[in-house]
C-alpha cells in the first residue's frame, strides 16, 4: 500500500508555481492577483480564505480579502463582484461558499467574470471542462488529476466508481476521468444516495473516489484488493482530545488501507491539491492561458 501525500505533492507543486512566478516578476510582467470575497463569520470558511492567502504569499503572489457582514444583500454583493470583474489589476475571484441563505449562490456565481472564476464554477468553464476545452477546472477534481498524475496511477481502461454526484467534485470528476485524457480514458459509474447495493459497485471498482460527506462510509468490506482509493471527504467528529474533534474523510482508512494499493490520507490527502490548484488557475488566469 502507497500512501498519496497530497501535502508532499502539494508543496512541490507550490514551488513550481512559485518560480514561475519569480520568472514573471523578472520579465517585468504583472503578479498575479488573486481576490476572495468572505460573507459573514464561519469559522471553517475563514480558516479556508485566511489558508488561500497565505498560499498565495508564499509564492509570490498578490491576495485580496474583502470581507462582509451576512447581512450583506444580494444587490449588494452583486456590485462588490462587478468592481471586481472590471478591476483589470485582479486576475481571479472566489467567493467563499456557502453564502447566506437570503442570497442566491448560483446567481453570483453567474455574476463572476468566466476569465476571472479560478473556482470553476460559472457554467461557460463547466460547459468548456465538458467538451474538453481550456478552461478553469475546479479546484478539488483538478487536485485529484494532478495527484494521479505525478503517481503515475494508470487510469486507461479502468472502472471508476464516484460516490457523490455534486457539481464541484462528482460530476466533473467523472467527465475528467471518462475523457481522452491522461489521467482518463476510465469507464465512469457514479454512485449517490438513491444508488441501490453501492458496494456492489464498489467491489467492482479500480479506483473509488469517495465524496459524499460522510464520515467514515466506505468501508474494507466494499473495497476490492488492490484498488486505488482518494478519499475527498473531511469532517469533524467528536473525540477524546484537547480540540474535542478529530478529522475523518469517507473511508474507513485503518480498514480500507491494507487492501488497497494506493490511498489518500485525510488530512494530507486531497485537501492540500486543492487548495494549491486555485493557485494554478489564478497563475492561468495571469498568463491568459484560457481566454486567450
Amino acid at each position: 500500500m502507497q500512501l498519496l501525500d497530497g501535502k508532499t505533492t502539494a508543496a512541490a507543486l507550490k514551488q513550481e508555481i512559485a518560480q514561475e512566478v519569480q520568472q514573471m516578476k523578472e520579465a517585468g510582467m504583472k503578479i498575479p492577483h488573486l481576490a476572495a470575497i468572505l460573507v459573514g463569520n464561519d469559522g471553517a470558511s475563514e480558516t479556508y480564505v485566511n489558508s488561500k492567502e497565505r498560499d498565495c504569499h508564499e509564492v509570490g503572489m498578490q491576495s485580496t480579502v474583502l470581507r462582509f457582514p451576512d447581512s450583506i444583500t444580494e444587490a449588494e454583493l452583486l456590485q462588490k463582484v462587478t468592481e471586481i470583474n472590471q478591476n483589470k489589476d485582479i486576475d481571479g475571484l472566489i467567493v467563499q461558499m456557502p453564502l447566506p441563505k437570503h442570497i442566491n449562490e448560483q446567481r453570483i456565481i453567474e455574476a463572476i467574470d468566466p476569465r476571472k472564476d479560478v473556482d470553476g464554477f460559472h457554467p461557460l468553464n463547466v460547459g468548456r471542462m465538458v467538451t474538453g476545452l481550456p478552461t478553469y477546472v475546479s479546484a478539488t477534481p483538478d487536485g485529484i488529476m494532478e495527484i494521479l498524475s505525478r503517481y503515475n496511477i494508470e487510469t486507461a481502461g479502468k472502472h471508476c466508481v464516484i460516490i457523490g454526484r455534486s457539481n464541484i467534485v462528482g460530476r466533473p470528476m467523472a467527465n475528467l476521468l471518462s475523457q481522452k485524457s491522461t489521467p482518463g480514458d476510465c469507464t465512469v459509474t457514479i454512485c449517490h444516495s438513491r444508488t441501490k447495493d453501492i458496494k456492489s459497485y464498489c467491489l467492482q471498482a479500480d479506483i473509488i473516489i469517495a465524496a459524499l460527506g460522510k464520515p467514515e462510509f466506505l468501508t474494507g468490506d466494499m473495497v476490492r484488493e488492490g484498488a486505488i482509493v482518494i478519499d475527498v471527504g473531511i469532517t469533524r467528529i467528536p473525540a477524546n482530545n484537547k480540540s474535542g474533534f478529530k478529522l475523518a474523510g469517507d473511508v474507513k482508512f485503518d480498514e480500507v488501507a491494507p487492501k488497497c494499493s494506493h490511498i489518500t490520507p485525510v488530512p494530507g490527502g486531497v485537501g492540500p491539491m486543492t487548495r494549491v490548484s486555485l493557485l494554478k488557475n489564478t497563475l492561468k488566469a495571469a498568463k491568459n492561458l484560457v481566454y486567450s
